[in-house]
């Protein structure tokens, strides 16, 4: 009996059950942190994240041998996709390993950064750590779906997971409004989702991605305007598909929810949601986009111009006014999922490869911008209002460095890996011809200099009331905090001094 289910299992993982091992050994490692979480002193909580560091690692190898095997399929096939399996369901192509490292780097990041940070909040770490796992697992086989099943399948464990992980640590403890804030986000964008992918499958007869790209590829070519994306009722699937993916990237003016999420939050999942789960939104969106928008780019272009304008203005005016500094990073977070969409509506392959590098140096800059918010929560300080970052390079003048260091990115300065970020997608829309949406971006760019550098220039302000004992206290950075940060100002400084290597990354998410 054993000898059977250890061939049945081998057989499986040597089949399609390769496609989705990345994120099975995500689960099992999940599985493992909750198990041996029971018999874990308060002393040895640490191994729970060292756990998920090893998870993270062999799901990481695990990536790399599959685009080993990709790349060879792809040598000895050119026109292949990649590799595809459980009945052309799940697709492991270049745009997944991009995104699915993506995930990975995010987790890893909010493992390291929330370590010491869980000590004082006397979460239940075991939970937290597996929770991220689980989330992560299911960003990935979102991404890997080409089936609207698996994708929704992907969603939803995501989803879920993301909404545990909000009850954990929140700022006052009783308070349910993250929990309530993200089950409104979570239900808008399902019943969106679901019933975008059903009126699909009612046009097109099919829950398939790939064969929806393949029917209106043909249409195209008998002369069929558009694919037949603009007959009714094709335009009210696309545009629940659209409004479901507006709440999980924070696009305005469907961004309602999320200000309160990251203010309530705790820290860590405030930034796991603004890096991980945002980054999983645009890639389901680049998904939809590939196989369906891009058949009707000229009738979309002015919804996604019309989304990214709304963005920027309502996220970058509102940032003017906040008091907060997750409120700030927050309604910030709105105005780059902005600049984002310029590069859907340039629509070429600059402006796709400038979208993948704004993403992967927004997961970074974002970490590091949280992780120094983090330090200051773990130490017993408010770190809500903007005022409570007062005198922090006293404290701590590396934090305050690193701090200006990750808002100056974010804001757009020279020589920042946000500056080319913003650079590259104001140049596709120039080659796209759309001078006015690069002006209009150049001038939100500058007033975001304006918001971020509110966050930048409070620690070297001196604290209005001011004890002795917060004077002398100074911010504990543990091991792990450490490596996450020097990762994070590394790439916010790599990226823009020597930007080829990354550009290569983001050339090779699109095949280009």
């Amino acid at each position: 009996m054993i000898h059977t289910l250890i061939n049945v299992l081998r057989g499986f993982l040597s089949g399609d059950g390769a496609l989705i091992l990345p994120e099975m050994e995500l689960v099992l490692f999940a599985l493992g942190v909750l198990l041996i979480d029971r018999w874990l002193a308060a002393n040895e909580k640490h191994w729970n994240a060292l756990l998920a560091l090893a998870g993270a690692a062999f799901s990481g190898f695990t990536l790399y041998v599959q685009h080993g095997k990709m790349q060879a399929v792809r040598d000895a096939n050119p026109d292949s996709p990649g590799l595809l399996g459980f009945h052309q369901s799940v697709l492991v192509d270049r745009f997944f390993l991009f995104f699915a490292v993506l995930f990975l780097a995010a987790t890893v990041l909010i493992v390291l950064l929330s370590s010491r940070y869980l000590e004082f909040a006397e979460e239940r770490r075991g939970a937290y750590h597996a929770l991220l796992l689980f989330a992560c697992a299911g960003m990935m086989l979102m991404i890997s779906g080409v089936s609207l099943i698996i994708v929704f399948l992907g969603l939803e464990i995501a989803a879920l997971s993301c909404f545990l992980l909000t009850g954990f640590a929140r700022s006052q403890q009783g308070e349910t409004g993250p929990l309530r804030n993200y089950a409104f986000l979570w239900a808008c964008s399902s019943f969106a989702l679901v019933g975008g992918f059903l009126m699909l499958y009612r046009i097109f007869q099919t829950l398939n991605l790939g064969r929806m790209g393949a029917i209106l590829e043909t249409r195209f070519d008998n002369g069929v305007a558009f694919g037949g994306l603009t007959a009714w009722p094709v335009p009210v699937a696309l545009v629940l598909l659209l409004v479901g993916v507006l709440f999980l990237i924070e696009g305005a003016p469907l961004h309602w929810f999320a200000p309160g999420i990251y203010d309530s939050a705790a820290t860590p999942v405030s930034a796991y949601l603004s890096i991980a789960a945002k980054t999983a939104g645009f890639a389901l969106l680049l998904r939809f986009f590939s196989f369906l928008f891009i058949f009707a780019h000229e009738k979309w272009i002015h919804v996604w111009g019309g989304a990214a304008i709304v963005s920027l203005l309502w996220g970058n005016i509102a940032a003017l006014r906040q008091k907060s500094a997750t409120r700030v990073l927050a309604y910030g977070s709105i105005a780059q999922t902005g600049f984002i969409l310029l590069g859907l509506v340039a629509g070429n392959e600059p402006g796709f490869s400038a979208t993948m590098f704004y993403l992967g140096v927004l997961v970074f800059t974002t970490a590091g911008a949280f992780g120094i918010l983090i330090l200051m929560k773990q130490r017993g300080a408010a770190a809500t209002r903007l005022s409570d970052l007062d005198g922090l390079y006293r404290r701590s003048p590396a934090a305050a460095l690193l701090l200006f260091v990750f808002m100056m990115s974010l804001a757009g300065i020279p020589p920042m890996a946000g500056f080319l970020a913003k650079y590259y997608i104001v140049k596709a829309l120039l080659a796209a011809s759309h001078p006015e949406l690069a002006a209009f971006a150049v001038v939100n760019a500058v007033l975001s200099v304006y918001c971020y550098g509110r966050i930048a220039s409070r620690p070297w302000k001196k604290p209005a009331h001011e004890t002795a004992s917060e004077h002398e206290a100074a911010l504990t950075i543990s091991s792990g905090q450490t490596v996450a940060l020097t990762a994070a100002v590394f790439v916010s400084l790599a990226a823009g001094l020597y930007p080829e290597p990354f550009l290569r990354l983001a050339r090779f998410a699109f095949g280009q």
